[in-house]
């Protein structure tokens, strides 16, 4: 007889208001990839008086997805844009899968799933543009956000409730660690390692 267990109270919020279907799509995911300007961001960018760009970032966003690194599943950023602001931003994070100016996600993401011995159905995107559709349409998890055109929320298994670039991504990184039954170990003392940069 397989023992009946209960997720942890923390677990049990997350996936309160999540269907069943999307549930499971979360549980599967071994990969996951991210858009970065309107889903790590809120999509602005700003320009200074020498022409200097800045951008961002959501501290939650962060934790979460080193969260995820710490309990075996791959995170990628993945972006059509290039810039420093990313670079500096994905080492203080310890992410390694960071691809700037790329049109094409989808081969990106094939790549990293070949790497793995996955296939899509392991894979998850978020992403909130044109750019993002093609492999939000490949992936076996596709994620948006309600800033996104309505026409890319519609592809997504699941939107968010949370903007991009305020707590979007790490809504979504709860979502996986909770589907995992992964999210309760860091509800152990000492569970979080590394640096303390979020």
């Amino acid at each position: 007889m397989k023992p009946i267990t209960t997720p942890h109270p923390a677990e049990a919020l997350v996936l309160s208001k999540i269907s069943q279907p999307v549930r499971e799509l979360a549980a599967q995911v071994k990969l996951i990839a991210f858009d970065v300007d309107g889903v790590l961001t809120d999509g602005s960018l700003w320009y200074g008086e020498h022409g200097e760009l800045t951008k961002r970032f959501c501290a939650l966003d962060g934790h979460g997805m080193k969260m995820l690194l710490q309990t075996g599943v791959r995170v990628a950023l993945i972006t059509g844009r290039e810039g420093d602001i990313l670079t500096r931003r994905a080492a203080d994070l310890g992410l390694a899968d960071v691809f700037q100016n790329v049109r094409d996600k989808v081969a990106v993401l094939g790549q990293l799933a070949a790497e793995m011995g996955l296939g899509f159905e392991n894979v998850a995107f978020m992403g909130d543009d044109v750019i993002d559709l093609p492999a939000m349409q490949k992936c076996g998890f596709a994620i948006s956000v309600p800033n996104a055109p309505l026409y890319v929320q519609q592809t997504a298994h699941w939107v968010t409730t949370l903007p991009g670039g305020s707590g979007a991504v790490r809504e979504c990184t709860d979502l996986i660690l909770a589907a995992q039954g992964s999210l309760s170990g860091f509800f152990t003392p000492g569970r979080i390692t590394g640096n303390v940069i979020q």
